[in-house]
């Protein structure tokens, strides 16, 4: 029976939600050479596959946070995500901006919430960290106790895992880079000698050619 992460990866790669390119990288907006890219917006043109998310995502909150109150969406990628997360555990929900409007209330949580409250934050994709811990802050800014964040597929970068730790902020995934990895392999979707190239990057993005 292949597990959870295995499930997910399986979906990811046959939707093509994930593309692997080792031999011609694809460039990131932050000018990195990636073997590899994600886009986890596509898993909700396919109901299956939007459907397993869901019902992961909500199988792990309701085991790892049961005194959940509100399910959050970071924006843009996780908005879609967290609503049907939310709707499967019949609770509230809101999202993060990046910034705050700039009209109107420039609001930066969207939706109805009360100081105190205690959050879980969904996101699509881990990379470094960055912009989820934002919404993270943000929400702890508004008086919110985040009890922790779920992602549907983190990279497995030592400086994310180094964000969360210094933010005090739990992190679980469903899939991550070293189960699309093997199974990638063997399906194949990438070639055995290829594998060295794509465990490269995750060592150091930054520099990868």
């Amino acid at each position: 029976m292949s597990t959870v992460a295995e499930s997910v990866a399986q979906h990811l790669l046959d939707i093509k939600a994930i593309k692997l390119s080792p031999s011609e990288p694809f460039t990131w907006a932050s000018g990195w050479k990636s073997p590899i890219y994600c886009d986890n917006r596509k898993t909700l043109s396919y109901p299956k596959v939007r459907d397993y998310i869901k019902e992961q995502f909500a199988a792990a909150i309701k085991e790892k946070y049961p005194e959940v109150e509100v399910i959050a969406g970071v924006a843009t990628g996780a908005i879609a995500q967290g609503v049907l997360v939310a709707q499967e555990l019949d609770l509230p929900f809101i999202y993060i901006r990046s910034s705050a409007k700039n009209h109107g209330l420039e609001n930066l949580i969207e939706g109805a919430y009360t100081p105190g409250q205690k959050v879980v934050v969904i996101e699509d994709l881990i990379s470094t960290g960055g912009s989820s811990l934002q919404a993270v802050e943000a929400l702890r800014n508004a008086g919110c106790e985040v009890l922790g964040m779920l992602a549907i597929f983190t990279y497995g970068f030592q400086k994310a895992v180094d964000n969360f730790t210094a933010a005090n902020c739990q992190v679980d995934t469903l899939s991550n880079y070293n189960a699309m990895i093997d199974l990638a392999v063997k399906e194949g979707y990438v070639k055995p000698e290829e594998v060295e190239k794509l465990k490269a990057w995750r060592v150091s993005p930054e520099t990868y050619k």
